[in-house]
């Protein structure tokens, strides 16, 4: 595509997010800039107003919205800009028109540490399902920073995001080996805030993990659910997942022992 041509790697994913979307106009604070990015904006986007107006060479990173045919309506400075869609005419768009939940899932950035982090901590405080609960584990930025950047040198383990209407809701992890005889198969695990279920992100995120592994040779993905999670065994079989077994009394959820259920997929 011609915009990744044009612009630097950090504005591809501000691209792919204003490719996908259909709205009128759309409001983006700064940090939901840097979420949907994984990076930091540069000092100028923080300081000169004039920096979101270019539109001419040897400036860049506008065609990340403005190849999508948005515009910058308004900016305030280290707050907010907004985003205003126009047609081939240069007119405004429709503002009647309905606006819907943009939706864009990538893989980790190391810029997504923080974020990352406090989303783990909120979905294990909201799941009865994660294997970690409420505050039992240190979650640092660092220590996901290091993480994300272990995993993108060794190339079989990878974190996927799900960023809906600039803020990260979701995350699914490929935990693949580096064992050679264990090199085809990788374990999922999947993390979405309550308020992000049933818009079909966890069905988004699955579909990029395999992606993401059929491009590294892997050709089996596995995954547990607790016996009690009748959503997320849904969600699995649904996408193609099949039971193999069940790992007994494994968890103690308050108080209470709970079975596993092995489910797996095969990518060849």
């Amino acid at each position: 595509m011609l915009v990744t041509i044009l612009l630097e790697k950090k504005y591809i994913p501000l691209s792919h997010y204003f490719q996908s979307a259909t709205n009128s106009s759309i409001r983006l604070t700064f940090s939901e800039i840097e979420q949907i990015m994984g990076q930091n904006l540069p000092n100028a986007a923080y300081l000169n107003k004039s920096w979101w107006k270019k539109s001419k060479p040897p400036a860049k990173h506008f065609h990340a919205w403005m190849d999508a045919g948005y515009r910058v309506s308004e900016v305030e400075p280290d707050r907010f800009v907004v985003f205003e869609k126009v047609d081939a005419d240069n007119k405004a768009a429709d503002k009647d028109a309905e606006d819907k939940d943009i939706l864009l899932i990538r893989t980790a950035e190391h810029g997504d540490a923080r974020s990352l982090a406090m989303l783990q901590k909120t979905v294990e405080a909201e799941s009865d399902f994660m294997l970690y609960g409420k505050d039992e584990r240190s979650l640092s930025t660092q220590r996901v920073r290091k993480q994300i950047i272990e995993w993108k040198q060794n190339g079989h383990s990878a974190i996927i995001i799900a960023i809906l209407n600039g803020q990260h809701v979701g995350y699914l992890m490929v935990i693949g080996s580096d064992a050679q005889r264990a090199s085809h198969r990788a374990e999922l695990v999947l993390g979405l805030l309550k308020e992000a279920q049933g818009k079909g992100i966890a069905k988004s995120l699955l579909e990029k993990a395999e992606d993401w592994a059929k491009q590294k040779g892997i050709t089996r993905l596995e995954v547990t659910v607790a016996e009690g999670n009748e959503r997320g065994r849904k969600l699995y079989e649904k996408a193609g997942f099949e039971a193999e077994g069940t790992r007994r009394r494994s968890l103690v959820i308050n108080g209470k022992e709970h079975n596993e259920i092995y489910l797996a997929k095969f990518l060849n």
